[in-house]
């Protein structure tokens, strides 16, 4: 939060140069918005000019000859005056829009081929923050500050050129004002900085706040939090309305101040301009012009004072925002991919002397999570994963999936380093079934086939027949087209987790890996399901992390963890017989039951 609180410079040519980058697609609609700020800033120049000449050569003199044609002139300088901010308006808000389009699916485009360590080490809020919020604070920069700064710049010296032509002496005496909008200007734009810091930095809070909380609900009811959170949030909100205030005050003060100054700079020039009208120096219409281009002089100020705002935010929020899209992606594909030679069904897995850390801090010893571990899977084998919590078991899977590289030794599948092949191909190899089930908005069916299209309606229902989910999902009123809430939150956890069944066979992989897939199933379902399980291994590689040693027993292989080392491998009766740590893990789960540890012929 922080990291949202912070502004930066007001102007950074090295961020500018990339934000132009995005403009460059939009290069004719650009040109055309610039086009017609300048002709609007030349019609609004232009309309005291016509007012002084109607009046000094025809209201004055009762010379009413041509004034009709001066009239429609006027007429249509007024029109081209409203073309020309309608064809801006249309043209940067549409390019606008574009820009934040593009700027989207470049970060969530770049996001998707993160890896996964980066998520370990920021919050989704804030990353979320990256794609909604900065990306709208850029829509206003190239809406209203690029270009139109262009307009405004243009304005004010096409205003005080026009002054000084006409007469050189009144427009000092009107510019006499300019040292009073210098001070109230700086005044407003250091205020307004610090108070939109500060507004941004509550607005993360409550952010964050929400989010942990709204997600969180259950345990928040459950443990009668919600006086405690309800105060929290309402000191939160507070500070947040007060901050909101304050910057209310800057405003209040500093838009009437350009007013009275204006007024001032008006009661200047009928004071002088009047004197010489009297005098016979000044004709009465480059009065009523000098009055008109006075009015008109200060409100690019005001505009430009505004649209410094947006340019510093634009400045911190592109900061952040490129800072998201240079992060590197160390996880990808190599240039040039190897493929396996096409022997057998292929699934064969082979761990080669494996060390692995997480926290690859440089000059810190690496706290390894694996270490020197070595295995080796065949085709079409069944193992099963067991030990304690922290002993790595899920750790071997990211390595085997790579979403992350070893640091140490090799993992190979069908006799090629996963970091030679694919990403691709090597992932489409598996079929992954979690504890926790993520379910996405949409329907049955398409939590089943996740956008895969090859996966026909029939197989989808062969593949929820097969782990008996079609039971439940026949009784739902739209069946396979029945709608999963967010999160899957309609559905049971033993219904999310048949559904995750459904998923993983529906892909039918050569790789089946199961991570305490039926830890959060009841009995009768878990037994369907590892009946289902057995015709479905059956001829497929099945690796199954486990701590109901129950769910593994029947496995052709099981290896056991301990504080990162591989201590034991075997089948369920060869590791009882050894009585070493799986033998204390299994009597550790049949005392919690109150059985009697079965022997090893048992």
């Amino acid at each position: 939060m922080q990291d949202d609180e912070i502004l930066g410079k007001a102007y950074d040519a090295r961020l500018m140069r990339r934000l132009l980058q995005y403009l460059r697609p939009y290069w004719v609609a650009v040109s055309v918005a610039f086009v017609a700020i300048l002709v609007g800033a030349v019609a609004a120049l232009a309309q005291p000019y016509l007012m002084k000449v109607a009046i000094d050569q025809h209201i004055a003199t009762r010379n009413l000859g041509g004034l009709d044609q001066l009239a429609q002139l006027y007429l249509g300088v007024l029109v081209m005056a409203f073309a020309a901010e309608y064809v801006q308006t249309w043209t940067m808000q549409l390019t606008g829009q574009r820009i934040m389009f593009d700027m989207r699916m470049a970060i969530y485009g770049h996001m998707q081929r993160l890896d996964l360590k980066y998520y370990d080490r920021n919050p989704v809020g804030r990353l979320m923050t990256r794609v909604t919020s900065d990306v709208d604070v850029m829509n206003d920069l190239f809406t209203s500050g690029v270009v139109t700064i262009f307009g405004d710049v243009f304005t004010l010296f096409g205003i005080m050129g026009v002054m000084l032509a006409m007469n050189w002496k009144l427009a000092l005496v009107a510019f006499a004002v300019l040292p009073v909008i210098a001070l109230i200007t700086n005044w407003f734009r250091r205020n307004v900085r610090e108070s939109y810091r500060v507004v941004r930095g509550w607005i993360a809070r409550i952010n964050a706040f929400l989010q942990e909380n709204i997600t969180g609900m259950s345990t928040v009811q459950l443990f009668r939090r919600e006086a405690l959170n309800y105060a929290r949030f309402d000191d939160i909100d507070r500070k947040h309305r007060d901050a909101n205030i304050d910057s209310i005050f800057y405003y209040a003060v500093f838009y009437p101040a350009i007013e009275a100054v204006s007024a001032l700079a008006s009661a200047l020039i009928i004071w002088y301009g009047g004197a010489n009208v009297m005098e016979g120096t000044l004709t009465l219409g480059a009065l009523a012009a000098f009055l008109q281009y006075s009015q008109r002089f200060f409100r690019p100020i005001s505009d430009m004072s505004e649209k410094f705002n947006v340019l510093q935010s634009a400045m911190a929020s592109s900061e952040r925002i490129f800072r998201l899209l240079d992060e590197p992606v160390s996880i990808e594909s190599p240039a040039t991919p190897l493929t396996p030679r096409a022997e057998g069904p292929g699934g064969h897995i082979v761990f080669d002397h494996v060390s692995f850390a997480y926290n690859e801090t440089a000059g810190a010893e690496p706290d390894w999570v694996l270490k020197d571990v070595s295995f080796e899977v065949k085709p079409g084998e069944r193992i099963g994963i067991v030990g304690a919590t922290g002993s790595g078991k899920t750790t071997l899977i990211n390595l085997l999936l790579r979403f992350y590289d070893v640091q140490k030794g090799t993992v190979r599948i069908d006799g090629v380093d996963v970091r030679r092949r694919s990403l691709d191909d090597l992932r489409q190899m598996f079929s992954l079934v979690l504890q926790d089930v993520h379910l996405f908005t949409g329907t049955i069916a398409d939590n089943i086939r996740l956008g895969n299209a090859a996966i026909s309606d029939a197989e989808v229902k062969q593949a929820a027949e097969a782990v008996h989910a079609d039971a439940f999902i026949d009784r739902l009123p739209l069946g396979y087209a029945a709608p999963v809430a967010e999160r899957g939150a309609t559905l049971s956890v033993g219904q999310k987790q048949l559904l995750s069944f459904a998923r993983a066979l529906a892909f039918n992989p050569r790789v089946l890996i199961l991570d305490e897939a039926t830890s959060s199933v009841d009995t009768e379902t878990e037994l369907l399901i590892r009946d289902a399980l057995n015709t479905l291994m059956s001829g497929r590689t099945t690796i199954a992390i486990a701590h109901r040693l129950s769910t593994i027993q029947d496995m052709d292989k099981i290896l056991v963890l301990h504080k990162g080392v591989l201590r034991e491998v075997g089948t369920h009766q060869e590791l009882l017989a050894a009585r070493g740590i799986y033998f204390k893990l299994f009597e550790l789960q049949y005392a919690q039951r109150g059985a009697a540890v079965p022997t090893s012929q048992g």
